[in-house]
């Protein structure tokens, strides 16, 4: 009897073996999902990962599948080994992958919340099954899975499910995530029996008395040529009532008496439309000298650096390795950091790779991923897909290239829930597993890629010539202490940024205002008492958001109304301290109030559209100054901004990190390559206490390389990537106590085996969030070490802490290569 392994989307250690009853045994394929039971009631959909005809020794009895869901895999051979390898490299279990991989529409559940849809109309006739779960939801109310076992008497209704799915005569019905059906329209079509040539001349006689019904035919034929095959087109039922004013009933009676018919066709979410492309633009020199040497490097390595300054044309470059791995039959991968950068580059993409060119990100809805995931399945007509980081899941056929935009930026890693992977090291092993080429492209690499390069590990190219020649912005440094001292500070901004900011205006130029912080102001004080809310679920004070008129936290999500009086003392002396980007938006509106404001942030771009909204408003010069977050910083391309503002570089320096330093230059540097275009070169007025600070001289002379010299200097004394490797080890837990005993002993455990490789426990900035107290621990490892055994050992402790009584409900987490 065949058996099979499957991985369960549950955080579970090991892969679960089956039977396969003979009617499946010979259609079952690795990559295919398989309804398991699990546990006394549970059903869950599995992913097939091994196929094998011997019956395992195990200390559980092996249980049937209760069905396969598909015809053909839904991922491919190389998908589950990337898999296999972020499980095994971030400490990650199979079912964690499984999560973050596939598009909640591919899995089923018993949990899964089911409810009729009140407007179904069946076109078809329904099966029994069908007919007796439909009778089960006749109440409208929402019923799980397991309850509709029950109330149909069926061993398994998934399979029902999934065809009403199809069909849209149920809705899955749960809070985060909307499971995947095909989008259908209904389309109208001359009857078999009126496609005879007697039979419409028939028809045409009867409903020669019903005027209205008469209308609506001679529309349709009008429509969809029908009549001459070579140019007939499809008719919509929707477009046939619209362009004929008829009411539906009319089209009915059409129905009834034989002259038309109804049919659904799957019609998809996505923009498949016909776009005119454009062949590639030319390169200038620079660009042509820096494409062949990218070529030349992938003949040596499989990873490419390209260390190219801002507006330096790298895009263009990409276009043209497009091309080039597309005439050799093959898929590329883009990958961007931010959904906001994948509105700005699909246009740019779209104009010569028209609908070659697929997008996915969490923005959209779980059934357009679906239906995105199934075009790249089925080799349907994606060849480029341009993602954010959860792109590298998807079940590319041959991959040839994947670039790495922007490589050094944050958004890049994951970090809860697991698997707390990075998209620029998963994208290199995706590569290699392809046989493909990756290439890293920035402005301001990452230290550790910069040392990869640097050691041979990586190839690297250097792009120092910006496009057009246009010229570096000059960047002009205000020391915002001295400006108070001297009383030249209005609000947040200096004279000096206040005066260059209208001269920009005047000159009908744009400006960005970078202020990375979101909200009003990081908190309220009282001024009697000095009184701050906190959240009553975690250790850290509120955001003010004066827009909402609420107090908020950003770590869970709670919120209260900002009081009038201080709860404590009772007196109205409460007073907002610091700034976000929500007061700076307040305060530039009084300055300027004739000016076009908009704000980009976390709270502004939570909708799809949202991003491409203010990208277009912005290009098209509706918005005279944006203000925003690290959003705005993401090589976004924007021709008629002059001037950028820095507002306070001290809270990017002195945050409390050894990336603080290389984060500041990147965030700094890539900000002010906003600024400037061609024949004019653009101003950066950055704002500071410190204007001494090694890295503010870095960034004024654009020097990367000073830069990275001492920051690898202090990391090589101090023991930090890229010479050592870092694991953080995360203990969660309700209890105070419970948690710091936990800590104390796992760090005692971990030190017999590495000494002082180990740091703490410690509490971390944030000491508890959602009502559960952290501690953490650090592991620092040689690059020259087994990482592998290293894991092995913590995996070890980690399982011995657990298997106290006292901590078993301890929550703990491993970071590898944490951010």
């Amino acid at each position: 009897m065949k058996h099979i392994n499957v991985i369960l989307p549950l955080p579970l250690a090991n892969t679960f073996t089956y039977s396969v009853p003979d009617e499946w045994a010979d259609s079952v394929r690795i990559g295919m999902r398989a309804v398991v039971p699990f546990g006394k009631k549970k059903m869950y959909t599995g992913i097939v990962s091994l196929i094998h005809t011997y019956k395992p020794e195990l200390i559980y009895e092996i249980k049937e599948i209760i069905c396969l869901l598909d015809s053909q895999p839904v991922l491919r051979y190389p998908q589950l080994k990337l898999w296999e390898w972020l499980g095994a490299y971030y400490q990650a279990y199979p079912g964690d992958v499984y999560q973050a991989a596939v598009p909640a529409g591919l899995k089923l559940e018993s949990e899964t919340q089911v409810c009729i849809n009140p407007d179904f109309e069946a076109e078809t006739l329904l099966s029994e099954k069908e007919q007796r779960v439909l009778d089960a939801l006749s109440d409208g109310k929402p019923v799980n899975v397991a309850e509709l076992n029950k109330a149909t008497e069926m061993r398994n209704v998934l399979p029902t499910l999934k065809m009403l799915l199809e069909k849209g005569a149920v809705e899955v019905n749960e809070e985060l995530t909307e499971k995947f059906r095909a989008k259908t329209e209904t389309f109208i079509r001359l009857s078999e029996q009126a496609r005879k040539e007697d039979n419409l001349r028939r028809i045409f006689d009867e409903v020669g008395r019903a005027k209205k019904q008469l209308d609506v035919l001679m529309m349709y034929i009008d429509l969809s040529k029908c009549l001459t095959p070579a140019k007939q087109k499809e008719v919509t039922r929707k477009e046939l009532l619209e362009k004929s004013g008829a009411s539906p009933a009319v089209l009915t009676g059409l129905v009834e008496r034989g002259a038309l018919e109804t049919y659904l066709k799957e019609i998809g979410r996505l923009d498949v439309s016909d776009i005119e492309t454009g062949a590639v633009y030319s390169l200038n020199e620079f660009q042509e000298t820096a494409l062949n040497e990218i070529n030349k490097k992938f003949a040596d390595n499989a990873v490419v650096l390209l260390h190219g300054v801002t507006s330096s044309g790298k895009t263009e470059i990409y276009i043209h390795l497009i091309q080039k791995t597309l005439e050799q039959g093959k898929q590329v991968l883009y990958l961007v950091p931010e959904i906001a950068l994948t509105t700005q580059l699909t246009s740019r993409l779209k104009r010569v790779f028209g609908k070659r060119l697929g997008v996915y990100h969490s923005k959209f809805s779980d059934a357009e991923r679906v239906e995105i995931w199934n075009n790249v399945l089925n080799d349907k007509s994606y060849d480029v897909i341009i993602g954010v980081r959860s792109s590298v899941f998807l079940p590319f056929r041959q991959l040839g290239l994947i670039i790495v935009d922007e490589e050094h930026d944050s958004s890049y890693k994951q970090h809860d829930p697991s698997p707390r992977y990075h998209a620029r090291n998963a994208s290199i092993m995706l590569a290699s597993m392809h046989g493909a080429k990756t290439l890293l492209g920035t402005a301001t690499p990452s230290i550790e890629s910069y040392y990869n390069a640097e050691t041979g590990k990586y190839g690297l190219v250097e792009l120092h010539q910006r496009h057009e020649e246009m010229q570096l912005p000059e960047i002009v440094v205000v020391d915002t202490k001295e400006a108070y001292r001297k009383k030249c500070m209005q609000g947040h901004f200096s004279d000096v940024l206040l005066e260059k900011v209208r001269k920009a205006l005047d000159n009908k130029e744009q400006v960005i205002l970078f202020q990375n912080r979101r909200g009003y102001a990081p908190y309220i004080e009282c001024k009697g008492c000095a009184y701050v809310p906190k959240c009553k679920n975690c250790d850290v004070s509120l955001t003010v958001h004066k827009i909402f008129n609420t107090l908020t936290c950003h770590y869970c999500g709670y919120t209260e109304s900002i009081p009038v009086i201080c709860p404590v003392c009772k007196t109205p002396n409460l007073n907002t301290k610091g700034f976000g980007t929500e007061k700076i938006e307040d305060e530039i509106q009084q300055i300027f109030p004739e000016v076009r404001v908009s704000r980009m942030d976390l709270d502004t771009t939570r909708s799809k559209k949202s991003y491409e909204k203010l990208i277009s408003d912005f290009e098209q010069h509706k918005v005279d100054i944006l203000i925003g977050t690290q959003m705005v910083t993401k090589g976004l391309d924007f021709e008629h901004v002059s001037l950028v503002g820095i507002l306070n570089a001290d809270n990017m320096l002195n945050f409390p990190d050894f990336r603080a330093h290389e984060r500041a230059y990147q965030l700094m540097a890539q900000v002010s390559g906003r600024a400037g275009r061609k024949n004019k070169r653009g101003l950066v007025i950055l704002q500071t206490s410190s204007p001494e600070h090694p890295i503010i001289g870095q960034v004024i002379r654009n020097n990367y390389l000073a830069m990275y010299k001492n920051q690898t200097e202090e990391r090589r004394l101090f023991k930090y990537p890229p010479f050592f490797r870092l694991i953080q080890i995360t203990l969660r837990h309700k209890d105070v106590q419970v948690v710091k005993q936990a800590a104390v002993a796992m760090g005692n455990q971990l030190r017999l085996v590495f000494g002082s490789r180990v740091l703490g426990p410690i509490d971390p900035p944030i000491a508890r969030i959602q009502n559960l107290f952290i501690k953490q621990i650090i592991l620092k490892i040689e690059n020259e070490a087994s990482h592998v055994k290293a894991k092995e050992i913590l995996h070890q402790i980690k399982d011995q802490i657990l298997s106290e009584s006292k901590f078993k409900s301890v929550r703990i987490g491993l970071d590898v290569d944490p951010m």
